[in-house]
């Protein structure tokens, strides 16, 4: 039906998260009608994801050098660290300006690993264990295989006499309690102050 070019192309939108077949056949006709100036600027862009961009060699965040600049950042508290499953909960966590420790990236979860994945929590342990470290916040996904995740974590860092924690979970803002699930209920009701 389509000509193999765009096939092709549908083909790898339809291969990335949360895109769709609907979806890649949409922004596969959005680039057709592009410019070849913008075309090509979106394709160098792609291209130097791989080329200009790696991960810090410290803490495993997205870097354009060996080490990002959150590491980098003599400013920042380096007796905090912040446990992530993937860089794009540090762009969030950014956002509300209310850290400013240092972060890990685990990429990933215990039970939701790509083939040839590992996470990086025996860096974690080396990095705790070089000392200076007071606190790790686990700052896991609220999900089953994040807490499976986050227990593992804090069992793994208990001999070391590091202090661990959770972030709070509960009520949104906003939130009717009446619509409220039963786990969301109870984890506020624990984790009130």
């Amino acid at each position: 039906m389509y000509p193999k070019p765009l096939k092709k192309l549908i083909e790898h939108f339809s291969s990335l998260p949360s895109v769709g077949p609907k979806m890649a056949e949409r922004l596969v006709i959005y680039l057709f009608k592009q410019s070849p100036e913008k075309i090509n600027d979106f394709a160098k862009a792609l291209a130097e994801l791989k080329t200009s961009l790696r991960y810090c060699e410290k803490c495993f965040n997205i870097s354009e050098q060996n080490i990002c600049s959150i590491c980098a950042d003599a400013k920042r508290d380096q007796t905090i660290i912040c446990v992530v499953e993937e860089p794009l909960d540090i762009f969030a966590i950014e956002k509300t300006r209310q850290f400013s420790g240092l972060y890990h990236v685990l990429g990933g979860v215990l039970e939701n690993l790509s083939p040839g994945t590992t996470l990086k929590i025996s860096e974690l342990q080396n990095r705790v264990q070089a000392g200076g470290v007071t606190e790790v916040i686990i700052a896991m996904n609220p999900t089953t295989e994040g807490d499976a995740t986050a227990l593992y974590i804090m069992r793994t860092l208990k001999e070391s006499g590091i202090k661990t924690t959770r972030l709070a979970r509960g009520l949104s803002t906003g939130g009717d309690i009446e619509y409220a699930d039963e786990i969301t209920l109870s984890s506020a009701i624990t984790n009130r102050r």
